[in-house]
This record gives structure tokens, C-alpha cells and sequence, in this order.
């Protein structure tokens, strides 16, 4: 019983934070697409963006929707209607080359609108760039590179976020479906405590992480462990888990609706670098650092620590850890701290990147299991190599097919993994029954 009290006193903060807002209502902006891009001029090293460009987006030959370039280049123009309704319509966007600052032309100037097809509810990105003609050898090299480091930066956000669900199923077994709403959790209350509370951005961060650990901490307390305790068999937990996430997902709606978030005064400025032919954008480059010294640091603790190598007894074989004096459900308790904790930071870096909403953990679940899937269930490495390897497989994929569709390619490798070595990469092959 004090073990739940416990438990309960972290997520008050939290708790007080979600009371103190009012519950969001539905607005006309809710649930909208955008068509999003950046402008720069290529002729500068670094490049520079070209604010004040004017872009209009029609619908059977009418404009439906315009906007232009902020002073960082990047344009967002809502879509009248909701994803539901666009979807199948087919958009043309055009740049207005009359807006275009002096002396600058399109890359290519035969190529000022585009005519896409809506297929789904993500927003859709739409660019141009603006300078001299460039060959296609390098145009194709350029791209390329850039899609490799794109896909190695996402791989790594994607590894910080498995690898909680990883160290849970190993331990316990458990696929957890509601692994998505802890990655929520993180970004929601980072959001919160800035918006609520006042707290700068570093402290709000720093403050999501520790209440996504508590909230990793509530949910074996006050669910699992109850669970297990009976007996539970792992497809009735994991159908729990469905509802749980379920649950979760629409209460964060409740409270935050249903608008993207971004963090405010983070201090890391979104413009790029420029290396070489690719552009490395400030912030991403620095939360790549921190996926980096993250996932280090579980990995030696893992290996060398007593409570880690407790951890890979129990992942082994717990009727056999229990009975060498090893205390199973302690054991648990701290890989599900673990976990929220490295989920939360997986939402706060995500969110600091591209924003978030209510349900942007559920949207990247299918990335995050695939990750797993492919290196590995249970397997620390095998989770960072199988993360990094969906992440460059997506963002490669972009090249060849609509970028709104690339994380379809995550389910193409789920599917073949199953197929061809369920056990994953570094999984070791066991037979079930």
C-alpha cells in the first residue's frame, strides 16, 4: 500500500498542471494539413533563407489557400477542410517567382509547381530551392547523402524511444502497445510545465523526464505488477495495454486537444548548417549527441553495473534469477522507471524537432516496433542497430516514393522480418511451446 502511495506523490506535479488547464475545445483549426517547406538560397555559403516568397495552393483550378516564407525561409499553409475530406484531392502548389527576392531565380525554373495527390493525414512537404542549375549526378549524390543523414538521425531518436520497450519486453515479456503515450507523456509535460508553470525549456525537460519515470514507476505499480500477481497470461496484457493506450491517448486529447505543439524559447536555434551539399539542422544535431551519450550509458550500465546484469538474469530466465536471491519485481520496477524515463526524452527531443500533438506517439509506435522487430526483441544492441536501420530505411525510401507515405515502409520491414527471421538481427532463435 505505501509502495502505491509512493508512487502516486511524482505524478501530482503533472496532475496539477493538466487540472490548471482547461479542457481544449474544438476549434477550426484542429486536425488541418499544412503544406510545409523552406526557401533558401544556395548561392550563399552557408545558404540562406528567402523570406517574403508568396505560395498558393489550388484545388480543380481555384486557390484554395496561400502563404508565404517567415524570415527563416519555412512556409506552413493550412488546407481548408479536414484530413478526412482531402484526402484523394489532388493539390497544385505554385511559387510565385514574382516574389522572389532580386536577382534570384528558381534551381529549376521549369519546375515552379507541384501536383500531388493526398493519400493520408500527415502534412505535406513541398520544397524549392533557389539558385544556380546543378547537374543531376550531384543533384542525385546530394540527395542521397542527405537521406542517409536524415535516416541516421531519426534511427537514433527512434533507438531512444525502443529502447524502454525493449528492456520491458525482455524483462517481462510484455509487448506494450500503450509504449507510444509514454513518448507523449515526455513531450506533454515538457509542454506543460513551460506553458503552466513558467519553467524554462532545459528544466521543463530535464522535470518531463524525471515525471516520465514516475509515470513508468505508476504504471507497473498500479497495473502490471497487479497482473502478474494473478497470473495474467501475456495476450490478455497486451490487449490491456490496447486499451490503455487507448485511454491515454484521448485524455491527453481532452487536455491538450488536438493542435500541434512546439516548445517555446528553447534556445537552440532550427537553422541549418551547412556541410558540404547537405544541411544539418542545429537542433537535430544536438539531440543526435544526446541520443548518442543516452544510449551509451544504458549500454555500459547494462553491462557492467550489478542492477544490470541483475536485469540480463531476469531477461534470461526469472524463475531461475529469482531462485540465485535476485528480486524479480524489483528488477522490473527499475527497467519500467528506465523506460518511461528514456521515452520521455525520446518525446522531448522529438517535439523540440518537429512539434508534436496528442497522438504523435502512436503515429511512430510502427518505426519504434519495427526498430525492435528488426534487431532484435529483448536485445539492447540489436534495438539500436534495428532503430537506425528503420530510420535510414525511411528516409532513404523518400527518394523513390511520396515522402508523406515513407513510414509505410516501416510496416514493409516488419512484415519481412516476420517473414524471413523473426528473431531479428541479433535475436537468438527459440523455439515457443
Amino acid at each position: 500500500m505505501r509502495l502505491r502511495l509512493v508512487a502516486l506523490l511524482p505524478l501530482l506535479v503533472l496532475i496539477s498542471l493538466l487540472g490548471a488547464t482547461a479542457p481544449a475545445q474544438a476549434e477550426p483549426g484542429d486536425d488541418i494539413l499544412d503544406v510545409t517547406g523552406t526557401l533558401v538560397d544556395t548561392r550563399t555559403d552557408p545558404a540562406k533563407p528567402v523570406p517574403n516568397v508568396k505560395i498558393s495552393v489550388e484545388i480543380d483550378g481555384q486557390e484554395v489557400a496561400s502563404g508565404t516564407s517567415d524570415a527563416e525561409g519555412r512556409y506552413s499553409i493550412p488546407l481548408p477542410g479536414t484530413p478526412d475530406e482531402l484526402v484523394g484531392e489532388q493539390i497544385k502548389v505554385t511559387l510565385d517567382t514574382s516574389t522572389l527576392p532580386a536577382g534570384t531565380t528558381l534551381t529549376d525554373e521549369g519546375n515552379i509547381s507541384r501536383t500531388v495527390i493526398i493519400k493520408t493525414n500527415f502534412d505535406i512537404p513541398i520544397g524549392y530551392r533557389i539558385g544556380p542549375k546543378v547537374d543531376e549526378g550531384s543533384e542525385i549524390v546530394r540527395k542521397v547523402t542527405q537521406a542517409v543523414v536524415n535516416g541516421i538521425f531519426l534511427g537514433l531518436l527512434l533507438a531512444l524511444g525502443a529502447l524502454g520497450l525493449s528492456l520491458v519486453f525482455g524483462t517481462t515479456g510484455l509487448t506494450n502497445f500503450a509504449h507510444g503515450e509514454l513518448i507523449t507523456f515526455g513531450a506533454l509535460a515538457a509542454y506543460l510545465l513551460q506553458r503552466e508553470a513558467s519553467f524554462a525549456f532545459i528544466a521543463a525537460a530535464a522535470m518531463a523526464v524525471v515525471l516520465s519515470g514516475a509515470f513508468g514507476y505508476a504504471n507497473d505499480v498500479f497495473l502490471w505488477k497487479p497482473l502478474r500477481g494473478r497470473g495474467t497470461g501475456l495476450l490478455a496484457m497486451m490487449i490491456v495495454s490496447i486499451g490503455l493506450a487507448i485511454f491515454l491517448r484521448n485524455l491527453f486529447q481532452y487536455f491538450a486537444g488536438a493542435n500541434s505543439h512546439n516548445f517555446t524559447d528553447v534556445g537552440i536555434p532550427r537553422r541549418p548548417w551547412e556541410v558540404g551539399p547537405i544541411d544539418v539542422s542545429i537542433r537535430t544535431f544536438w539531440s543526435a549527441i544526446i541520443c548518442v551519450v543516452v544510449l551509451v550509458i544504458v549500454s555500459i550500465a547494462v553491462q557492467r553495473t550489478r542492477l544490470g546484469k541483475a536485469t540480463r538474469a531476469v531477461s534470461d530466465n526469472p524463475a531461475l534469477a529469482a531462485s540465485s536471491g535476485i528480486d524479480v519485481d524489483r528488477v522490473i520496477l527499475t527497467v519500467w522507471i528506465v523506460g518511461g524515463s528514456l521515452a520521455g526524452m525520446s518525446g522531448v527531443l522529438w517535439g523540440m524537432n518537429y512539434g508534436f500533438d496528442y497522438q504523435f506517439g502512436f503515429k511512430i509506435l510502427l518505426l519504434v516496433f519495427a526498430g525492435v522487430t528488426l534487431g532484435g526483441l529483448g536485445t539492447i544492441w540489436g534495438t539500436m542497430v534495428g532503430s537506425i536501420l528503420v530510420g535510414l530505411m525511411v528516409e532513404m525510401s523518400s527518394l523513390v516514393i511520396p515522402s508523406e507515405l515513407k513510414y509505410v515502409t516501416a510496416l514493409v520491414v516488419l512484415i519481412l522480418v516476420l517473414l524471413i527471421r523473426p528473431q531479428g538481427i541479433l535475436g537468438r532463435a527459440q523455439r515457443v511451446g
